[in-house]
């Protein structure tokens, strides 16, 4: 018999400390999509698979291309399991590694879409509106062309960067002519270059240097990859609508806390620390602040909370 087991992969950064100090571990877990909802949300279902302070994310993951032969303790017979990923799971900056992708300060800034373009672009109407490498490496002046590759393509693969690092390294070694000596020449450079990568390659492909979860069978990592509500909705959206609300009350004097009395809010606490919330606070905002500053703000802001309250219901 043979089962297909679709898995659930988490992957993120945590703090290896019970203190508050942070001292960042990467760890990877896993789940059975199999089971009912139920039995996923238990601790016993969520399965550890290993943890380091030291190597990076891409070089915890390990692509399983074979079955697995194993006994069902039910039956009582050797079965064949064939594992897949169904998506991954984490914050923003780890989803946007996992996709090999600079996250939001390139040009194109989604994982998922091609949404974006050029600073001018994207500040024109048509730009606005439709907002709703190893190549580099290998010429002169690398550092600077990577930087802007990623820049604008945003592809950041963080698999290949002590390979990219080297080059860039060797490309400042050569292009650096001390005084009374002789420039290397631009070819001498280039070749000088593709034998370093051939040497950091080790007889393996450039597809074995890159991110193996781009090539995983039955995944695509960036369709499948979840919207991360935390921090795209919550200390996104709602986080930085609260600031600018908050501005326009302190601008009118009109900035009082007797009507924040729902139970989960501390009024005193939210309006003092106003630029120190977190998750929490904003999800309870977002589902409050139109019953609160509803005679306070222009209608525009207004509507806006109003949006937001039924986004934050539906997520």
């Amino acid at each position: 018999m043979v089962y297909a087991v679709p898995l659930i992969i988490f992957m993120d950064d945590v703090s290896g400390n019970i203190s508050k100090q942070w001292n960042k571990h990467h760890v990877v877990y896993m789940s059975n999509a199999n089971l009912p909802c139920e039995m996923l949300e238990k601790e016993f279902f969520v399965r550890f698979v290993t943890f380091s302070p030291h190597a990076a994310p891409m070089e915890l993951i390990d692509v399983v291309d074979s079955g697995i032969i194993t006994l069902d303790c039910k039956d009582q017979e050797e079965v064949m399991l064939i594992p897949y990923g169904l998506f991954i799971a984490g914050d923003n900056p780890m989803q946007a590694e996992e996709c090999s992708h600079a996250g939001l300060n390139c040009n194109y800034f989604c994982q998922t879409c091609n949404v974006g373009g050029t600073k001018e672009f994207k500040t024109s109407n048509e730009g606005y509106n439709s907002i709703f490498t190893f190549n580099a490496a290998m010429k002169l002046g690398a550092m600077t062309k990577v930087q802007n590759t990623m820049s604008s393509t945003g592809i950041c693969d963080s698999a290949s960067v002590s390979i990219l690092e080297s080059l860039v390294e060797l490309d400042k070694k050569l292009c650096k002519c001390e005084p009374g000596s002789q420039a290397t020449s631009k070819s001498e450079v280039i070749a000088a270059l593709e034998k370093e990568f051939e040497e950091q390659l080790q007889g393996a492909t450039l597809y074995d240097a890159i991110n193996l979860l781009l090539g995983m069978n039955g995944i695509s990592m960036h369709l499948d990859m979840l919207n991360e509500i935390l921090h795209t909705i919550l200390l996104g959206v709602v986080k930085y609508f609260w600031g600018q609300t908050m501005f326009l009350l302190e601008k009118a004097k009109v900035l009082h806390i007797d009507g924040m009395n729902a139970p989960s809010l501390n009024a005193n606490y939210i309006c003092h620390y106003k630029g120190s919330l977190i998750g929490k606070h904003f999800k309870s905002l977002a589902q409050v602040m139109p019953f609160l500053v509803h005679d306070l703000v222009p209608w525009t802001v207004l509507n806006g909370w109003t949006i937001i309250g039924e986004l934050v219901a539906l997520i």
